[in-house]
């Protein structure tokens, strides 16, 4: 199946938190979406990644994504090298997006950025001839496959995008994907110990981000991201 968006996250929540209303947007438009999720996120101080699982599942059915795989990566400890690259150039030959879309180049987990650097690297890799791959149980070798564009979404820090799209009327449709995620979010009635991301405030964040983005930009809702190279525009009248 060939994609035209393919959206990578280090741990399940990162794509719905990052990028979830730039996803049902796109979706709605026509395009063809999938997420790949690097790890099963069983370091994660509430629930299990079991429970994950499930909830990265329905979050999936929400948004409307034609695919979502999980390449269960070590949590915590998945490094960018050989072995780790390869199995990320194969989901990408896979399904040869012309986008991609990773977690955040600088951000306060540390596998935000491994997995920007590692899916980056691999998408340079993806596109290079000598380099042989083949799905597991196939006898096929894969083609290469580059894709045209990477775009970081934004995490925990606030960091200065590059440029933004205006996801208006998809903020719910992004809520409700992160609300998927229960065992994770604020929750008045949980036992579970608290954590940076289970706080009312946090969780009230995504929406205020939204709307500041939105602001400065003169609409209701934005999501930011920044890029590898300049962003180029056909004409100066295609920016909004």
């Amino acid at each position: 199946m060939k994609l035209d968006i393919l959206v990578f996250g280090a741990h399940p929540d990162d794509a719905e938190l990052g990028a979830g209303a730039t996803i049902a947007k796109e979706i709605s438009l026509g395009k063809k979406v999938g997420i790949i999720d690097l790890t099963r996120g069983e370091l994660g101080t509430r629930g299990t990644a079991e429970i994950r699982d499930k909830e990265a599942a329905d979050a999936a059915k929400i948004l409307g994504v034609a695919v979502r795989e999980n390449l269960e990566f070590a949590d915590g400890f998945f490094v960018n090298d050989k072995d780790h690259q390869l199995a990320v150039i194969k989901m990408i030959r896979k399904y040869q997006p012309e986008i991609i879309l990773c977690n955040a180049i600088d951000d306060r987990h540390i596998d935000h950025g491994k997995g920007a650097s590692l899916v980056s690297d691999a998408a340079f890799l993806s596109g290079l001839v000598k380099i042989e791959t083949k799905l597991y149980g196939s006898k096929e070798y894969q083609t290469p496959w580059r894709p045209k564009l990477i775009y970081h979404y934004i995490q925990w820090k606030n960091l200065v995008p590059d440029f933004v799209v205006d996801v208006t009327g998809f903020m719910d449709k992004k809520n409700e994907a992160i609300r998927a995620y229960a065992s994770q979010f604020y929750d008045p009635n949980s036992d579970e110990p608290e954590t940076p991301i289970s706080s009312s405030n946090f969780i009230e964040s995504v929406t205020y981000r939204a709307r500041d983005l939105g602001r400065l930009i003169g609409v209701e809702h934005a999501e930011g991201f920044t890029v590898e190279r300049f962003v180029a525009v056909e004409s100066l009248d295609s920016l909004i």
